[in-house]
């Protein structure tokens, strides 16, 4: 892959965190808040549809249950905690914890894609790690530890789930891939929110648009150009990227409330846009071999031409 195609690719990744860190400030002024399920299922399941009527493919084989895995693990679990983590938490210490993300999706993409972290991966992650908290930094006195307990397994979930759906992924197209987990997920999350929220919340003037642009931009959009991502970059590059999800958060929050950007907001956001940079890598790395290729190159036999006569 060339440089400009890894560009390219980087700046279709990068749609993914700016459409979700937009997402905050639409779901906390638009969205009813006590409908936490309701508004997961309305998120992932109306995209999972539009974009399976784009693609018209249905799964196949094991892609029945890879679906169920990945939609539940994506959507479905992660989603739920996420809202719990910002129930549970203040908004920039939940924000801090799933900013760590890369760091995690750089240490399970060796394992589990063989894919090598490099030197400059790891001090563009945590470079970026250290500019979120400069960003988010705020007195915060009393924390709960169930609420870091759940923030932590939901930036896992991600990581896991983003890592699993590279390595499943290859030789089918991203849009499928995307619209099925989709589907997968908001179904799973179906009978919970009937069981704990009753009805689903009323679709008014004031909700329709919201719960559009959640599901078409920041959903369906959004996780097409992150899969997309992960397709072509490496599981790092791509971690890097997600840090302007909090990025736009911040910057929202700030054109929306009228505020100027701080001394250490200022520099967190030059830090974790110079992390961002110093990760990505202009030529992705070859993968290693996955363990039962490299066994199976060390058992066959050598191949040795007959001396001549």
């Amino acid at each position: 892959m060339s440089s400009v195609e890894t560009i390219r690719w980087g700046l279709v990744t990068a749609i993914a965190p700016v459409a979700w860190g937009s997402t905050y400030y639409v779901t906390r002024h638009f969205l009813p808040a006590d409908h936490p399920l309701w508004g997961a299922v309305l998120r992932a399941l109306p995209a999972g549809v539009l974009l399976l009527l784009l693609c018209r493919r249905r799964p196949r084989g094991a892609w029945w249950w890879r679906s169920l895995v990945l939609g539940t693990v994506n959507m479905g679990v992660f989603f739920t905690l996420v809202y719990l983590a910002a129930q549970l938490l203040p908004t920039s210490l939940a924000s801090t914890i799933m900013a760590t993300s890369p760091v995690a999706m750089i240490a399970l993409a060796w394992p589990l894609l063989g894919e090598r972290p490099r030197g400059r991966t790891v001090l563009g992650a945590l470079t970026g790690v250290a500019g979120v908290v400069l960003m988010l930094a705020s007195g915060v006195d009393a924390v709960d530890p169930l609420g870091v307990l759940v923030s932590v397994a939901a930036m896992a979930m991600s990581a896991f789930g983003h890592i699993l759906t590279k390595r499943w992924g290859a030789g089918t197209d991203v849009l499928s891939v995307t619209s099925w987990q989709l589907v997968a997920g908001g179904a799973v999350l179906v009978g919970p929110a009937l069981a704990v929220e009753g009805a689903p919340p009323p679709l008014t003037g004031a909700t329709l648009p919201g719960f559009a642009f959640v599901s078409v931009v920041a959903t369906a959009v959004a996780f097409v150009a992150w899969f997309s991502g992960l397709r072509h970059l490496d599981a790092g590059t791509v971690g890097l990227i997600g840090l302007l999800n909090p990025v736009t958060g911040v910057v929202l929050g700030l054109l929306s409330a009228g505020e100027s950007l701080g001394a250490h907001q200022a520099l967190g956001l030059v830090l974790v846009l110079s992390g961002v940079l110093l990760g990505q890598n202009t030529r992705p790395p070859a993968p290693c071999p996955p363990p039962e290729r490299r066994a199976r190159h060390r058992s066959r036999p050598s191949r040795t031409r007959p001396g001549r006569s």
